[in-house]
């Protein structure tokens, strides 16, 4: 080796020096810390010192720590365990707040951050981006607060009895990735609270983001055209209980053009944007959107609508309208594909609704007793969740419907507890108040109150899908089938490509059943059975219709596909519970034993 490669050789060191491994690390220090030494240094260093020695490092041996570092008001603690270093903290914060009380003007108070991961030892020194991430999120708590990592929180969730709530992913210097975090709660000895209680927090729930539409062309004047749109977008999103929303006065900066949607995306801690153009030539408008899953890197959904400025506020509406009623189903379908291969006990209270509602319309026995289960899970996850007990009761109405009730009574009784214990938890939740309504029409036989719940959801969502279709059965069940009718045509064109349209289309044709128009009532039953085969309700009311309109052979065929899948049925029990008006439940009773279905 000659002299000039021995002077750029970088020096050695000994592999003995360095050590990598997995650890827990807490970084604290003391909140204002500055200012309380410019009003009294020796007693704030006598003080700090006590805190030290007398509190955190007793209760650091106990808990197996050791401090790797000190400087002036922060302390680095490490920790083998990411139980112990949390159960360390919140011992250390519990017992402080006793001793210092809150009238100590001068009391010191610390904010105390931990993280988890793979960290370098260079001979007792810890280093690496792990040691970074605590150093940094202790920034995001309060006097007195404990924060964490979401690695942390995933460690120690179902370990210890804690509240967790979710503070979102700050910006820190020099972290590239996006690390969220989270403030921690003891919650021990609360009889109202559980374990499971950091559940509560919805950490999952998806977030978007509506960027302001840009204006293509024309002047700053045409510029409004766009912002009605987005506003009118946010508002309407906002109403939506399955979504976070940002609000508008977060996105009004990106308004500028060149916009990088990730690194938006990053900023405002969102996996979905919904952007957005318009383009005005002359009396015309065109606005192209796009919904975007940046995680993925994928649009998800785009449209394109074109219009007259002559009739701006009508134009807006409608554009409004559509994008609301697309915009949740697209993001629902993209969450249930995430979590559909994610292990069962990884899920949360959000996540296990999500799975479930993946598999509720399968409509077999076995996926139908998954969904029921993890609907269970989730409202013991969560007790607080509104929807999770409204998606209970919806699975309790398939439970019902399709025949497999073991108890009838006990699940109708129950169908009905849950969905008055939704809309108790959330008043304005249009999914909530839309469930409610059908189980008090279907399974309470009370149609006139239900259209109250129905009302008051539309009025909350007036592009709700599902509400204007579960209240245009509960208009069928009254003897009102072209009102019902007309109330579909707002579920076909909110939400024409639904997975739930099988459901619908069942509505419309029990709808044509009531008013006699059976050939018009067999088209929308066929559909229906396209779209789901295993769907009871639908071969029931197809093989009445067949049979009134004269089709024999069609009505004996769908009784006996009835008969393969639910031998147990029977027409005197059916006519028993259904809640059609007592002369259209005797026209349908007598279709069903015309077509050969037992008595």
């Amino acid at each position: 080796m000659n002299q000039a490669e021995q002077a750029t050789e970088a020096p050695s060191i000994a592999p003995s020096m360095i050590t990598r491994r997995l650890a827990a690390i807490a970084f604290a220090d003391v909140a204002g810390f500055s200012r309380l030494m410019g009003l009294k240094d020796v007693e704030t260093v006598m003080r700090w010192r006590a805190l030290r020695t007398e509190i955190m490092e007793p209760h650091m041996a106990r808990h197996g720590g050791r401090i790797a570092e000190i400087a002036g008001d922060a302390v680095l603690v490490e920790f083998p365990s990411v139980v112990n270093a949390v159960r360390w903290a919140t011992d250390v914060q519990r017992v402080q707040e006793r001793v210092v009380g809150d009238k100590d003007p001068f009391a010191l108070h610390l904010r105390i951050g931990i993280n988890v991961d793979d960290i370098i030892d260079e001979d007792g020194i810890l280093q690496g981006d792990g040691v970074n991430v605590a150093s940094r999120i202790h920034q995001a708590a309060q006097p007195g607060q404990i924060v964490v990592t979401a690695a942390v929180r995933d460690y120690v969730i179902n370990r210890l009895p804690l509240t967790f709530h979710h503070l979102g992913a700050p910006v820190m210097k020099n972290i590239m990735r996006t690390i969220h975090v989270y403030s921690v709660e003891w919650t021990e000895g609360d009889a109202d609270r559980q374990i499971a209680q950091p559940y509560l927090q919805w950490a999952s729930k998806p977030t978007l983001a509506v960027l302001p539409f840009r204006t293509i062309g024309g002047t700053d004047d045409d510029s409004y055209y766009g912002e009605g749109i987005t506003d009118s977008i946010i508002t309407g999103l906002s109403r939506n209980r399955s979504l976070y929303v940002i609000a508008r006065n977060s996105t009004l900066r990106y308004s500028a053009g060149g916009r990088d949607l990730r690194q938006i995306a990053t900023e405002l801690d969102v996996r979905y944007l919904l952007d957005g153009s318009v383009q005005r030539q002359g009396r015309r408008l065109r606005i192209n959107t796009e919904l975007t899953d940046i995680l993925g890197n994928v649009s998800i959904w785009a449209q394109r609508y074109e219009g007259s400025a002559d009739d701006l506020f009508e134009f807006q509406d409608r554009i409004a309208s559509s994008i609301l009623s697309s915009i949740e189903p697209r993001v629902r379908a993209v969450e249930m594909a995430r979590v559909a291969d994610r292990p069962t006990e990884s899920l949360d209270a959000f996540h296990c609704v999500l799975r479930a509602m993946s598999l509720l319309y399968l409509l077999t026995e076995e996926s139908h007793r998954e969904a029921g289960q993890l609907l269970e899970r989730a409202i013991v996850l969560d007790p607080h969740y509104a929807q999770a007990h409204a998606y209970l009761a919806w699975w309790l109405n398939f439970q019902f419907g399709e025949g497999w009730s073991l108890d009838p009574d006990s699940d109708r009784a129950r169908a009905l507890i849950v969905s008055r214990r939704a809309i108790e938890l959330d008043p304005d939740d249009p999914f909530a108040l839309a469930v409610a309504g059908h189980i008090l029409s279907f399974m309470g036989k009370s149609p006139e109150e239900a259209l109250e719940l129905f009302g008051r959801a539309l009025a909350l969502n007036e592009n709700l899908a599902f509400a204007w279709g579960l209240s245009a059965l509960t208009l069928a069940y009254l003897g009102r089938p072209d009102e019902a009718l007309e109330r579909l045509q707002n579920v076909w064109r909110l939400n024409p490509f639904d997975p739930l349209n099988f459901y619908f289309w069942i509505v419309a044709g029990i709808a044509e059943f009531v008013a006699g128009r059976y050939d018009e009532a067999i088209v929308y039953l066929n559909r229906s059975r396209r779209a789901n085969l295993l769907f009871r309700p639908c071969i029931r009311t197809l093989a009445a219709a067949l049979a009134l309109s004269g089709d024999e052979a069609g009505a004996e065929l769908a009784a006996r596909e009835l008969l393969e899948i639910e031998p147990s049925f029977r027409v005197s029990t059916f006519v028993s519970w259904y809640p059609l008006r007592k002369d259209d439940l005797d026209r349908l009773a007598k279709g069903l034993r015309a077509a050969g279905l037992p008595e």
